[in-house]
């Protein structure tokens, strides 16, 4: 007979899941849940228990990685100046835009495109800290709409990531950069 998991055994296997799965889907959004499943060292109904469903489980980890990025718009800035900030913040948006390519349009179905996201708001809220920061000390141009930015940053969640992704992403992030600079 096997003893029902504790609360911590549980949780241990939920956060296994989601770190085998975001890796999983970096390298292949096609991932098995299966093969998921496995490598976290957990049989698929346990795997199912914790998310019914292949979009159950993209959106959990959409959810924990946009919540990671809104936090870290703030810790950025404690830690660096704001233009310096502002771009490492872009880098790990466009990192986490490498690793949900192929599963975008699962979230943005699942947002109904971004009107009912929950984290839209908060998402606006991280970059209009980081623009308000930079346009108080004169690196950045002052009165920047932050939803004009993320429209900009939308294009991240489209670039192949097996096609030169990484370097165009760094092209394109000096570009939005180069266009929010106070002094070019």
């Amino acid at each position: 007979m096997n003893p029902k998991p504790t609360r911590r055994d549980a949780l241990d296997n939920r956060e296994r899941i989601l770190t085998v799965a975001r890796e999983a889907i970096a390298v292949s959004s096609g991932a098995s849940l299966t093969a998921i499943a496995r490598q976290a060292g957990v049989g698929i109904g346990t795997l199912y228990r914790h998310f019914p469903t292949r979009e159950a489980l993209i959106l959990e980890l959409y959810r924990h990685d946009i919540q990671h990025l809104i936090d870290r718009a703030p810790v950025l800035l404690g830690e660096h100046p704001p233009l310096v900030a502002l771009r490492r913040w872009f880098d790990e948006v466009a990192h986490y835009g490498r690793l949900k390519y192929g599963v975008a349009e699962v979230i943005h179905a699942a947002t109904d495109g971004g009107t009912d996201d929950e984290y839209f708001a908060p998402f606006v809220a991280a970059i209009d800290v980081l623009l308000r920061a930079g346009g108080a000390d004169g690196s950045l141009k002052s009165g920047i709409d932050p939803e004009d930015v993320l429209l900009q940053l939308s294009v991240l969640w489209r670039i192949d990531p097996a096609r030169g992704g990484e370097a165009r992403a760094g092209r394109i992030l000096d570009l939005i950069v180069d266009g929010l600079r106070a002094t070019p």
